[in-house]
């Protein structure tokens, strides 16, 4: 039986309701329970949380999935307090031990400490940008991926920890372009998504 462990990182802020990341939950929920396979743990990052009680969610976990929004180009800044929190609290606690180096050879197998072996992690974003924004010559984001270039920290992060990544998800052009057809849309190509990782 798989033990998935959900963090929905939309923050509700200024004009942000943080609607579509708790739509995702939403369907996680969904998707998860309704199958026996699967144990289901979820942090909503809007709500209080026990640092002690969400190591143990890593530690318990065999799949995390993150969800939420670019701000600014990084994480919303309660997600971030989320992690450096839970992460610190983690130290030398089952998330990592150490940074990985030795005191005889400092400068090799740093981020090789991470504790979470054979746990891996998932994770959507959703953008206002659209996705031509990453690919199309002379755009803004000048041909990066946002596996490769948004979320390459993100991605070093987990991996400092020892996590493997599953394949990414990301949402693009859903703030100037989220209508009700495109939502439902979105949501298809997600359980599609989930489907295809979990299922098939």
């Amino acid at each position: 039986m798989k033990k998935i462990f959900v963090i929905n990182g939309g923050k509700i802020f200024a004009h942000s309701p943080g609607r579509f990341n708790k739509t995702l939950l939403e369907l996680d929920q969904e998707f998860f329970t309704r199958n026996n396979s699967f144990e289901l743990k979820i942090t909503d990052i809007n709500e209080p949380y026990d640092l002690e009680s969400e190591v143990d969610k890593y530690l318990w976990a065999d799949i995390v999935i993150y969800h939420f929004p670019i701000w600014w180009f990084a994480m919303p800044f309660a997600l971030k307090e989320y992690i450096d929190k839970v992460f610190t609290a983690g130290h030398r606690k089952g998330m990592y031990y150490s940074d990985g180096r030795k005191s005889d050879n400092p400068n090799v197998n740093y981020g090789k400490g991470g504790l979470l072996h054979g746990k891996k992690y998932m994770v959507t974003t959703s953008w206002n940008a659209p996705e031509t924004a990453f690919t199309l010559p002379g755009e803004f984001f000048k041909e990066t991926s946002v596996d490769d270039g948004i979320l390459f920290g993100f991605h070093r992060m987990n991996e400092f920890i020892a996590m493997e990544a599953l394949p990414s998800m990301h949402f693009h052009d859903v703030e100037k372009n989220g209508g009700t057809k495109r939502i439902e849309a979105l949501k298809k190509e997600y359980l599609t998504h989930l489907n295809t990782l979990f299922i098939n």
